[in-house]
This record gives structure tokens, C-alpha cells and sequence, in this order.
């Protein structure tokens, strides 16, 4: 990501204790290709409260996707994808009918592709924990 200018993550973020968190909670949905793992994401109802800075409503039910990972080496392959449409999988099993995810304003890709899966731009954020970053909000409803 950083070879691309992108900075939204670095030594310090995310960590082995986010991923270890993600576990623990049964949030971490990993996705493999001849048993090696190639992408990981977080789906989760975590709504950060900076998301109100974009005028979302963070009380309202949502199916979050956080820390979506797809290893460098088997990017192209659906994979970042597959896991987004995992989340569409679990709103749907929770009856919820919105997601919601973020990304830093830098990463053209993702958005790219989250727009491509029928996410709207929601709003930009700062978030507290990355400090001097801009985020890009973006939601899906479900029908």
C-alpha cells in the first residue's frame, strides 16, 4: 500500500492485537486459496463514532467491513470481492439490511471497486486513531 502512496496502514496499524480481537470476537472471516491464506476482513456491526461526521446515523444497524486485506500476490483474483460479498452474506443472515465501510481518501482502488459492488460515496472523515488522515465513507442498502 505505501509503494502505491497510500499510508492507511503502517507498523502500529493493524496489529496482531486488532487481528487477534477480530478472532476472538468470531469477526475475522479469512479467505484462502490451496490452504494459504490470501485475504482477510473484519465483518463486524463495529460503527466507528467518526462516521457521524459523515452524517450517518452510527445507532442504525449496519454490517461493517474493517482491516479487508488481499495479499499482494493474489491481487486480481476476486478475492477482495469474495470477502465483500461475505458481508453482504452476513447482513443479510442478520437481517440487516445496510453496509457500511471506510478507506483512506488516498486509495483510488478500493473505492473503485467497493462503487463497483454498488457502495455510494456517504462522506469524509477524520478518525481518531489516525490522526492527519482522511477517510472516505461509503454504504450499500440492501434490498
Amino acid at each position: 500500500m505505501q509503494a502505491t502512496g497510500n499510508f492507511q496502514w503502517n507498523d502500529t496499524y493493524p496489529n496482531p492485537e486488532a487481528f487477534s480481537q477480530d478472532i476472538a470476537l468470531n469477526q475475522l472471516w479469512v479467505a484462502e486459496m490451496n490452504n494459504v491464506v490470501v485475504g482477510a476482513s473484519a465483518i463486524t456491526t463495529e460503527q466507528y463514532p467518526e462516521y457521524a461526521q459523515a452524517g450517518l446515523d452510527i445507532n442504525e444497524p449496519a454490517i461493517v467491513t474493517h482491516r479487508l486485506v488481499v495479499s499482494p500476490k493474489h491481487r486480481g483474483h476476486g478475492i477482495a470481492e469474495a470477502l465483500l460479498l461475505e458481508a453482504e452474506y452476513e447482513a443479510i443472515r442478520q437481517n440487516i439490511s445496510l453496509l457500511r465501510i471506510d478507506t483512506n481518501k488516498e486509495n483510488a482502488a478500493a473505492q473503485k471497486l467497493f462503487m463497483k459492488l454498488g457502495y455510494v460515496f456517504a462522506g469524509e472523515i477524520g478518525l481518531a486513531f489516525r490522526p492527519g488522515m482522511r477517510f472516505v465513507c461509503l454504504e450499500k442498502k440492501l434490498s
